[in-house]
């Protein structure tokens, strides 16, 4: 059982940055892409961002230009996916949840962490 820990989320204001963090020290198998999605309550799930092995990026329109995928540590398998969030906005509210894509392999998933914007 691979475990994937998340952290970093919170209440934020209106306008406000957080920062998701998503660790997977125990992958040793070539990953091909990582990336995160959310469910707000009522929601459908929707893609957030996806970063590929080669650095990559898609971006969901609901969060072009205000969020950013990164990830370190894949030398080292010590393989870390990171989601910085600027200008949230309400709307941003939901259940984010990160996933690591083995190369011609599963997707493994984070346990979701809640992010809440609100005054």
């Amino acid at each position: 059982q691979i475990q994937i820990v998340q952290s970093g989320g919170g209440l934020v204001h209106p306008g406000g940055s957080l920062s998701l963090s998503c660790a997977a020290p125990e992958i040793t198998f070539r990953v091909s892409a990582y990336g995160w999605y959310r469910q707000a309550p009522g929601k459908q799930r929707e893609l957030v961002a996806t970063i590929t092995e080669i650095r990559s990026q898609y971006y969901g329109d609901a969060v072009k230009g205000r969020f950013t995928i990164s990830f370190s540590g894949e030398k080292t398998n010590n393989h870390t996916v990171y989601l910085q969030m600027n200008s949230l906005k309400p709307e941003d509210t939901a259940v984010y949840y990160c996933f690591i894509r083995r190369l011609w392999g599963d997707d493994y998933w984070g346990q979701g962490i809640q992010v809440t914007v609100s005054s």
